[in-house]
């Protein structure tokens, strides 16, 4: 009688190993963190640098603005405002979701009008979150005899 229930037994797994119709949804199951992981981490990277694009873009805009500006023209980032209108310009020009508050306009610098800016970034990764902070300057120097907006 055992015997007679061994060979059954034998019989059903011999039966399980040369099935095959699960071995897809095994192989994923395998796959998928690293493949989530991978793909995640790419998107979280191009939003990365589309931020860093972003804050480029936008101090080099004000400080340009900033050494451009005089009191006969009426800039967007004039001499009436003076800081908070510059970093206010930097914030509009950059097409992401930067505040003022992330910028800062020094219109005394050795090389002209600079403009500064830096943004924290959580890069949110599956299994592993990791915090960068995204800074960019520029500094653009007035043309001559005029002063960067104060």
């Amino acid at each position: 009688m055992q015997l007679a229930m061994m060979h059954r037994v034998s019989k059903r797994l011999r039966a399980l190993v040369g099935d095959r119709r699960a071995n897809t949804a095994v192989e994923f199951a395998l796959a998928a963190p690293a493949l989530f992981l991978f793909l995640f981490g790419i998107i979280e990277t191009g939003y990365a640098l589309w931020m860093q694009n972003a804050l480029d873009y936008s101090v080099a805009a004000a400080a340009r603005c900033a050494s451009l500006s005089t009191s006969q023209t009426s800039s967007p980032c004039g001499p009436s405002g003076g800081n908070s209108q510059v970093t206010t310009y930097a914030a509009s020009e950059s097409g992401a979701s930067l505040d003022n508050t992330a910028f800062a306009y020094n219109s005394a610098a050795a090389c002209g009008c600079q403009v500064t800016g830096s943004y924290p970034m959580s890069l949110d990764i599956p299994w592993a979150n990791f915090t960068v902070t995204l800074s960019s300057s520029a500094c653009i120097a007035p043309p001559p005899q005029k002063n960067c907006a104060s």
